[in-house]
Formats: C-alpha cells, sequence, structure tokens
C-alpha cells in the first residue's frame, strides 16, 4: 500500500518527465502534486505534513493516478481540473469559461500597498477584464464599506464570476457587467483595477498548452500587447474621480508598456515577482 507522500512523489516526478508548464496556482511539479493527490483524495491542501504517511488503499491511488494521467495528456492547468483556484487563502471557482486567476494585485490588496492612495472617498470601485470574478471578491473581503463594478467582455466568464460572487455572499455588493472595455461604464470610479489581456504576439505564439486551454480573450494584447490598454488610458478619466487611481496589471510587458506611453508617470508597485509587473496611475497623470 502507498503513503500519501508516495503518491506525491511518484506524481511529481511524472509531471517532470513529461515537461508540463506551471503557473496556474503552482510554479513547479512538486507543489503540483501536493495539490491534485491531496484534492483527489479529499484532504485538506494545508495539511501536507499531517496526513504525508498516512496509508492510501489501491482503488484510492488508482483514481490519483488517473489524475496525473489526464494532467498530462490533456495538458490542462490543475485548476481546471479541481474546478478550484487559490488566490490569497481563499478559494474561488473555476473551470474553462474564464481564465485560471492568478493577478498579483490580489497581493497588493492584500498587503495594503495600495491603501497610500485610497481613503474615505473610495466608495465606487471597478474590476475591468473581472474574469472568475477573483479580484473583485478579495476588494470586497478587504474594504468592507466600497461596492463593486466588475465587468467583461466574456458573458461566460461572468457565468463562473456569479458563482463565486453568490459563493462569499457579496450579491449586494458586487454587481457584473457585461462590456468591452469601458464602453458599458459610467463610474465615476475611485479605484480601478485591471488585470488586462497584454501578452504581446510574439509571446503568445510561444505559450506552452497550458496557456493556450485559456480563453485567448484573456490573454492576447496584440502586437505589442498594448491594444486594450490603449483604449483603457484614453478611456478611463471620463470614468474616474478627481481623486481616483488605475491599477494595472501588464505582466512581463515593461519595454512594450514604456515605449507605448513614454511620456505617461506612473508609480510601479512591487510584488512577489519584482516591481514590473503592476503599476499604479493617478487620474490626474491620465489627463
Amino acid at each position: 500500500m502507498s503513503t500519501v507522500m508516495q503518491l506525491i512523489e511518484a506524481g511529481a516526478q511524472q509531471l517532470a518527465d513529461a515537461g508540463v508548464a506551471f503557473g496556474h496556482g503552482t510554479d513547479n511539479a512538486f507543489d503540483e502534486a501536493v495539490w491534485l493527490v491531496l484534492w483527489r483524495l479529499g484532504l485538506p491542501l494545508d495539511e501536507l505534513d499531517a496526513v504525508a504517511g498516512q496509508a492510501v488503499s489501491p482503488a484510492e491511488a488508482a483514481r490519483v493516478a488517473e489524475l496525473f494521467a489526464q494532467r498530462i495528456a490533456s495538458r490542462k492547468p490543475a485548476a481546471y481540473l479541481t474546478k478550484e483556484a487559490w488566490l490569497q487563502g481563499v478559494s474561488f471557482y473555476i473551470d474553462e469559461r474564464a481564465i485560471v486567476p492568478r493577478s498579483f494585485i490580489a497581493e497588493l490588496l492584500a498587503d495594503g500597498s495600495i491603501d497610500p492612495w485610497l481613503g474615505e472617498h473610495t466608495r465606487r470601485v471597478l474590476d475591468l477584464c473581472t474574469g472568475n470574478g477573483s479580484l473583485a471578491v478579495l476588494a470586497a473581503l478587504t474594504y468592507p464599506d466600497i461596492t463593486i463594478d466588475a465587468a467583461d467582455l466574456s458573458a461566460t466568464a461572468l457565468e463562473v464570476a456569479a458563482i463565486n460572487v453568490t459563493r462569499h455572499q457579496l450579491d449586494d455588493r458586487v454587481k457584473l457587467i457585461e462590456s468591452d472595455g469601458l464602453a458599458a461604464l459610467n463610474g465615476p470610479y475611485d479605484l480601478i483595477l485591471c488585470n488586462p489581456p497584454y501578452v504581446n504576439a510574439t509571446s503568445m505564439d510561444a505559450l506552452p498548452a497550458e496557456y493556450r486551454a485559456e480563453p485567448e480573450l484573456a490573454l492576447a494584447g496584440g502586437a505589442d500587447g498594448m491594444d486594450f490598454i490603449r483604449r483603457l488610458l484614453a478611456d478611463a478619466p471620463a470614468r474616474m474621480s478627481d481623486a481616483a487611481v488605475l491599477v494595472l496589471e501588464i505582466g512581463n510587458e515593461r519595454a512594450h508598456f514604456e515605449a507605448a506611453f513614454p511620456q505617461l508617470e506612473v508609480v510601479w508597485l512591487a510584488t512577489s515577482a519584482g516591481e514590473d509587473q503592476v503599476l499604479l496611475i493617478p487620474r490626474e497623470s491620465l489627463l
């Protein structure tokens, strides 16, 4: 009979040998194997030490093996197989209708990095390109006095967001809106959060299959990755209150961003991935 840890170690080796790509909740084979094994066995995901030596029946071990085979053959992110993603310790439902949530803006909400730009005036918040609604939910949980519009071009992504808004009992504070960019949104907003499609065309062509399993609409940002962001920065001031700020995630596209907006004064915010992934722009800088 196998133990939990033996299944994890064997699964991690399989994932590594198969060359699967990570980045949808884990960044290495061992952590992904822990997630898959504990989830399949119905064990708490944060208590590996307590269950590592636990014996696993041959039937359960076979179900674990089947899950690893599915992960390798399908090349789908683990989050799509488990129908669950975690952000800042909060659980979210996810499926193929929306991009797997992994925004660094979640860290900034949790650690208070943007709080110096907020205050009593911060009442109306927009989460643009909300996907599965995770940032809107986290913002609502972080700031109990705000109301949030969570907008996305994808009606099917908003179906997933609705599941999460209801799961976290926020239907009275988070409103879901189908909108192409800011087109259907009036504001004025005191804070705009946006993790838009920003992957440039060259990088899109080189993405591993795991990222190809996600809606392309949520990733592709045109030749230089800045197509959506150009529209956003042009349209945003009219939807922002005087003291409002925009918090924008751009991934690894800082060079393209600075080439596209050379005169724009922005504040780069530190995240676990460095100081060039997320930036903050006060409304007056956009005018």
